[in-house]
């Protein structure tokens, strides 16, 4: 396998693509499948500490990582947090700014859309998932000599990606949670990020509780997010 290295400057080098052509009836029944299975999917806050390979969360990463990137920059690092005392400070850390959110800092509006989640300050989360998968975008890449350079398209890249993540785990079986505190610079000095990285979220990832319990929403329809044109 080829390591990876930065690509700013080198030349075009295409190389042949002609992936197997699913037949027609496969794909429809494959396409219909994934939809029913995706539609399943729910955001989890009330996790189960029952131990889950990790090979699978690895798997999930793994596959996020093959996301497409503003110039195949892949501007991301994904820190996976098991460390017992780490998890702890990061609930402390998050918990302190939630508290700060949920008194007011975050306006009227903005927790009157959250009311019909259910959700407050406190993060059991962020301690009793087995597993914290912390997202920190790559906003520019440090070269060997210590010189940064910019990337492009870091929002965009990172949140395809993060779509992906969130895919893969379900697909095999396992919840997760965005959450996302705000501030999150308390992350970067938790987990000893370099200064090219910020923080973009933080995703528990385990089974869920034998008593979770999830708000009862209703997805927009086809029709309600399509427009032909």
């Amino acid at each position: 396998m080829r390591s990876w290295t930065p690509m700013h400057g080198q030349p075009y080098q295409p190389t042949p693509y002609q992936p197997p052509r699913m037949p027609q009836q496969a794909s429809l029944a494959a396409s219909a499948d994934l939809r029913e299975r995706m539609d399943q999917r729910r955001t989890v806050r009330a996790f189960s500490d029952d131990p889950v390979p990790e090979q699978v969360v690895l798997d999930a990463i793994a596959v996020a990582a093959t996301a497409p990137s503003g110039a195949h920059q892949q501007p991301w690092t994904y820190v996976l947090v098991t460390n017992p005392e780490t998890r702890a400070a990061i609930r402390a850390a998050a918990e302190e700014e939630e508290q700060r959110s949920y008194a007011g800092r975050l306006g009227e509006e903005w927790l009157s859309a959250l009311q019909p989640l259910g959700t407050d300050e406190h993060k059991p989360h962020l301690t009793d998932a087995p597993y914290l998968i912390v997202v920190f975008q790559q906003r520019f890449y440090l070269d060997d000599t210590g010189e940064s350079h910019k990337h492009y398209y870091v929002d965009e890249s990172v949140g395809i990606s993060v779509g992906m993540l969130l895919t893969a785990l379900h697909l095999s079986g396992l919840c997760a949670l965005i959450h996302t505190p705000s501030p999150m610079k308390f992350l970067s000095e938790v987990l000893g990020r370099p200064r090219n990285e910020k923080a973009f979220a933080v995703i528990p990832v385990g089974y869920p509780a034998e008593d979770a319990m999830v708000p009862d929403l209703v997805r927009k329809s086809l029709d309600q997010v399509i427009v032909r044109a």
